[in-house]
């Protein structure tokens, strides 16, 4: 028998400095059974990041062909393709070929993924590429209830997320593109 994803609820409060988005969010969002509390939280950080009325949760894990988020048209194109962790360079330049723009939030130990994949998906001029710190994430995502609920403040490139007991500070790393394309 399959395991089953379990769901969680967020409740985000945003408050998107830098793009002028302020916003409360309520989500479900469904986590597989091979993924881990860092990926979760970094999928939904990716969501506050780039977040827009047409966002939406993709199958990830459980679909090859699809993203962790994306931002369809309603004439079905890809006007956003949003991944998270250190795919290959093929994946990322397929996806940059597939959607007007394409992000990456990467996360986890990436200093060899980034000398290998980086030149490879250099002349992708729609695709942009932040690192989030490992250590906060983890400190963030240890032990994810299963309801959540966070305020999200990102100011000048820079993630702040308040939980239950403490503030986090991410400082993203922008390693292609700009912080002004999040926009």
């Amino acid at each position: 028998m399959a395991l089953k994803s379990t769901p969680y609820k967020f409740r985000i409060s945003l408050s998107d400095t830098d793009r002028a988005i302020y916003d409360d969010l309520n989500l479900t969002v469904a986590r597989h059974p091979s993924e881990t509390e860092p990926r979760l939280a970094a999928r939904v950080l990716a969501y506050a990041l780039w977040y827009h009325e047409q966002l939406a949760f993709g199958r990830g894990l459980s679909d090859v062909d699809e993203p962790a988020l994306w931002q369809k048209a309603l004439d079905g194109r890809i006007e956003h393709w949003i991944d998270v962790g250190l795919p290959d360079a093929e994946r990322l330049i397929s996806a940059s070929r597939r959607s007007e723009r394409c992000s990456l939030l990467v996360y986890g130990q990436n200093r060899v993924w980034a000398g290998k994949t980086l030149p490879a998906v250099a002349q992708q001029a729609n695709l942009s590429i932040v690192a989030l710190p490992q250590e906060p994430l983890e400190a963030l995502s240890n032990d994810l209830p299963r309801s959540v609920s966070w305020g999200v403040m990102i100011s000048d490139g820079v993630l702040y997320v308040s939980d239950e007991s403490t503030q986090h500070e991410l400082v993203l790393d922008w390693l292609q593109g700009a912080a002004a394309t999040s926009a």
